[in-house]
């Protein structure tokens, strides 16, 4: 039987799962952090993780410079929400975003992703971070 794995550790899986995307790593991620079975919630691609893990490459193919910056991580049980910066082009505001996982047995079953872009020109003195 797997050990079920802590708060930390789906924490850290998480977290390594989206920086291993972002740095181009997607087949390695996917291997390492993905169960291929598991279900993706994302509206603007067809169902199955094979397809969003497609979608990653062609999004890393067109902006392979892009930075993420882990803002805030927060789990409960299986559940782990990331908050993070996203800047596809360099010196533009980018995107803030919530990727939220479902873990069983180390590896993705279930991910949701939100994004909002953040205008150069927002009234909220108090930013997206």
């Amino acid at each position: 039987m797997k050990n079920k794995p802590g708060i930390s550790t789906v924490k850290d899986h998480a977290v390594d799962f989206l920086k291993m995307v972002i740095s181009g790593h997607i087949d390695e991620a996917y291997t390492k952090y993905v169960d291929m079975q598991g279900k993706h919630h994302n509206v603007f691609f067809q169902a199955g993780f094979p397809i969003l893990k497609q979608a990653m490459i062609e999004n890393h193919t067109q902006f392979p410079v892009k930075k993420f910056t882990v803002k805030n991580v927060v789990a409960d049980g299986n559940m782990v929400a990331v908050h993070s910066h996203i800047v596809l082009i360099p010196d533009e505001p980018g995107m803030t975003t919530v990727h939220i996982f479902r873990f069983n047995g180390g590896k993705i079953i279930e991910m949701w992703d939100i994004g909002q872009e953040i205008p150069p020109d927002s009234p909220n003195q108090d930013g997206p971070f």
